[in-house]
């Protein structure tokens, strides 16, 4: 009795085994990167306080080294069994039988495998960022269709597979990695220039964390970190030493599962427009939200609640005092005041949208019977795309607080705010599955965005001459 072997079965577990292998090799190394992470950040600590490593330093420095060494071996396994599987997978000589072949129809057989061949090594080598498809709701249909108990998996989905495109079989978890390409676009809307975080100090790491090292003695400060001096003709140079502060970051999760009707996806081009155009505004507003007020827990840490924001008071000199949910000319004057001067060429102000009105009516004299106006809304197509106010550009965001409250107006030089995103595609990763509401016959589409974020200063500055302390971040107090 023959027994029956399902090789297409078998060779198909292969290739599902070797395609998870290319996210795992890739987790794995970003293991060791955060093996090597803890280890430096031992040792420079020791180094920093000129002394020897405790015991319990030793002890799980020497458990780092022995993880990074058993990571190290389980990656060289997992790439030589795929270097098998790519050797194995190449293509293989003709064994058909030339007297199979219909003399009559051979000269239109080789015509009709030579296009499929054409085809299919189209849809494989040619514009693999988006795994050949056209559209992103081209792609989306094609995985419902696959992920049908009758469907048939488009050779796409699988052509580029470990590089572009992984497939995860139809399990409970299983689901196919969205085209690079597609991740690109939506990840451009995200950083576009109108996002915060554009205009923020960015770095981009492999592991979760980052220990960077920070030096906050300013330049007037005779005493403290790197000093200069006026030397004399032939006088032994004087010595200063550097003073640094270590401070950690990490990166917290910023995730989206967005489901998609049926009724959706058979309109490609809907679908198309609708995860390119949602996914990322409501990501741009999320990060928005905690660069100006994350609270550091589970999120960015944002500059309302930082402790290098300056809150400016209110106008008390006029009469009657300043009413409540109003915006004069001197708060704007007073804010200025208080910014860091190398801070102004990058600074911007930020506002809630209902402060306009009090922009468009402030004058520099409310009083003069001759009025100039201070705010300059932006005039025609070859103007800024912001109003400007003392020269610097006017942003509208809804993370601002309501108008008259402290944090309705920022004026901020956002460059001295860190922000730390995922290497790879800016850290968005992005798959979509049939399965987590398959009764509903909707498809699940999961963004998951790494990024963490905190002000660069640790605290105000004084001045060399003066009393007013000043910052790189300050807002309006509340008028009441």
């Amino acid at each position: 009795m023959k027994q029956f072997i399902d090789l297409p079965r078998i060779l198909s577990g292969i290739c599902l085994y070797v395609c998870n292998d290319g996210d795992t090799i890739a987790e794995l190394r970003d293991n060791l990167l955060d093996y090597n992470q803890q280890i430096e950040t031992i040792q420079a600590k020791a180094d920093a306080e000129k002394r020897d490593l405790t015991e319990d330093e030793e002890k799980q420095m020497n458990a780092l080294f022995d993880s990074f060494e058993a990571t190290e071996e389980e990656i060289k396994r997992r790439e030589r069994i795929q270097a098998q599987h790519e050797r194995l997978a190449k293509a293989q000589p003709r064994k058909t039988d030339p007297n199979d072949i219909d003399p009559q129809n051979s000269g239109q057989q080789s015509q009709q495998g030579q296009g499929r061949r054409q085809a299919h090594l189209s849809a494989q080598f040619e514009d693999k960022g988006k795994g050949g498809f056209r559209s992103f709701g081209e792609f989306a249909t094609s995985v419902l269709i696959a992920s049908s108990k009758t469907g048939k998996t488009d050779p796409r989905l699988i052509a580029n597979a470990p590089t572009t495109v992984s497939q995860e079989d139809v399990g409970a978890d299983g689901g196919f990695a969205v085209p690079p390409d597609f991740r690109q676009s939506i990840m451009e809307k995200v950083m576009a220039e109108t996002s915060l975080i554009s205009r923020t100090d960015q770095l981009q790491t492999a592991s979760n964390s980052v220990t960077f090292p920070k030096d906050e003695v300013t330049p007037w400060d005779t005493t403290n970190g790197v000093q200069v001096y006026w030397e004399g003709e032939n006088n032994q140079l004087s010595q200063s030493k550097i003073q640094l502060t270590s401070e950690q970051i990490k990166l917290n999760k910023l995730t989206a599962l967005v489901p998609v009707t049926e009724e959706l996806l058979q309109d490609a081009p809907t679908l198309d427009s609708y995860l390119r155009t949602k996914v990322p505004e409501k990501m741009d507003f999320a990060i928005n939200d905690a660069i100006i007020n994350g609270t550091g827990v589970g999120k960015p840490k944002g500059i309302l609640n930082s402790a290098c924001l300056i809150t400016q008071a209110k106008d008390t000199a006029i009469s009657p005092n300043q009413a409540t949910s109003t915006i004069l000319y001197s708060n704007i004057v007073g804010m200025w005041s208080r910014l860091y001067g190398p801070c102004r060429p990058n600074a911007v102000w930020i506002v809630n949208q209902d402060i306009e009105p009090q922009l468009y009516q402030m004058a520099f004299d409310p009083n003069a019977t001759s009025k100039v106006p201070v705010y300059l809304p932006p005039g025609g197509v070859s103007g800024s795309p912001y109003g400007t106010l003392l020269g610097r550009p006017v942003i509208q965001s809804q993370a601002c607080q309501t108008l008259g409250t402290k944090g309705d107006i920022y004026l901020v030089d956002l460059t001295r705010y860190l922000t730390l995103t995922k290497t790879g595609g800016g850290g968005l990763r992005t798959d979509v599955s049939m399965h987590l509401w398959f009764d509903y016959d909707t498809l699940a589409y999961r963004f998951i965005f790494r990024v963490g974020g905190q002000p660069w200063w640790a605290s105000t500055i004084s001045p060399k001459n003066g009393s007013n302390t000043l910052s790189c971040f300050v807002t309006l107090a509340a008028r009441s």
